[in-house]
């Protein structure tokens, strides 16, 4: 079944990828560039959740035609539609949205739903994930206690009255110092992992897609879709 991913980032469409393959997923991801349009939408949402389902809804919209506000693409609704129609004539493809971020405790969970903006200020670059990490731990200097948790909200909506969202959870504790890795991005070189004794970018990809906070909200959408959508 072709799942259309809502969003243009390549490292989550390769972790999508790699979590499916770990479940043994019939599911192909597939995103709007792929099919012949962009696609953004704002992230306004005061939760995870309200995030992920904007995403969702978003862009289930935008392929029915309806531009709903804060979304943007290089084509008009009708276009995308039309093109969706060409591509998928039988049925539309179901829609995954995820809002992800990571909570530090003695931030009172900041920076949370505005992990990927974290820093960031008007009129100036957004800052990359070095800089983030390294503004993160600023923040933290001087703090006893350095856990965190990730947590990943995941939506696969095929229409307005259809559709499953879950919320899961992955914790660990912030570093001193990031410690790189050959894989994982964002915040992953501070995020450390006592059970595997490694951050998670040390951590091997196949590892971190069977146990991630990512990997348990995709696990639980495959699992419920597998009845929902029979």
């Amino acid at each position: 079944m072709t799942i259309l991913l809502a969003t243009n980032n390549a490292h989550k469409r390769r972790e999508m990828e790699g979590i499916l393959k770990q479940l043994n997923s019939s599911w192909v991801i597939r995103q709007p560039a792929d099919l012949g349009f962009s696609f953004d939408t704002v992230e306004d949402g005061d939760t995870f959740g309200a995030n992920a389902m904007q995403k969702a809804r978003a862009l289930g919209s935008l392929i029915r035609g309806d531009v709903l506000p804060g979304v943007t693409s290089d084509h008009t609704g009708a276009q995308v539609s039309e093109m969706m129609t060409k591509a998928f004539p039988q049925q539309l493809p179901p829609i995954l949205a995820d809002d992800s971020g990571v909570c530090v405790h003695a931030l009172g969970n900041r920076p949370g739903v505005f992990s990927a903006r974290y820093g960031n200020e008007a009129g100036r670059e957004p800052l990359t994930d070095s800089g983030r990490n390294a503004l993160l731990l600023r923040e933290l200097t001087g703090a006893a206690d350095r856990g965190a948790h990730y947590v990943c909200n995941a939506v696969l909506w095929v229409d307005s009255e259809r559709y499953t969202q879950v919320q899961a959870t992955w914790h660990g504790t912030i570093t001193d110092a990031p410690v790189e890795g050959g894989t994982g991005f964002g915040y992953d070189p501070l995020f450390w992992m006592e059970e595997f004794r490694c951050t998670v970018s040390q951590m091997s990809q196949n590892v971190k897609d069977r146990v991630s906070h990512r990997a348990q909200a995709v696990a639980a959408l495959t699992a419920a879709a597998a009845v929902s959508l029979d």
